[in-house]
């Protein structure tokens, strides 16, 4: 019983303080879009689909290990889709699904908000994602 007044207490002092618990859509929302190059390769999509290798130069400084396996991995939540094109020469583009271009207006604020906050703003964002 001491050990959750404790408990109580301790939660009544951080809510005080002015800091909560994050909501968990916004936990599970930065799990994804927290990790490294997933934003970023997501914005490379917004324009319109792409090859894995136009995607490999729309992100730079991605291995092309760690962009398979972001594909990968957004595939899997459904947010890109994966296409082979048959050849010869066989090739796989990338297409952002209708939850995937969902992120689009939360996307664009993030980019503005960038662009109004931090240093350095406003360097080369396309203009096709800013609007």
């Amino acid at each position: 019983m001491a050990a959750r007044s404790q408990d109580t207490a301790e939660a009544a002092g951080r809510k005080a303080a002015g800091c909560t618990e994050p909501e968990l859509g916004v936990t599970r929302v930065f799990a994804v879009l927290g990790k490294r190059w997933t934003g970023v390769v997501l914005a490379a999509l917004m324009s319109g689909p792409g090859h894995f290798t136009e995607l490999r130069r729309a992100v730079p400084g991605i291995s092309e290990r760690m962009l398979s396996d972001r594909l990968a991995e957004l595939a899997s939540l459904g947010l890109v889709l994966r296409t082979v094109d048959e050849g010869p020469p066989l090739r796989v583009s990338y297409a952002l699904t209708d939850a995937g271009m969902a992120l689009r207006p939360a996307m664009v604020e993030l980019t503005r908000w960038a662009d109004e906050h931090l240093p350095g703003g406003g360097a080369g964002c396309p203009e096709a994602f800013k609007g």
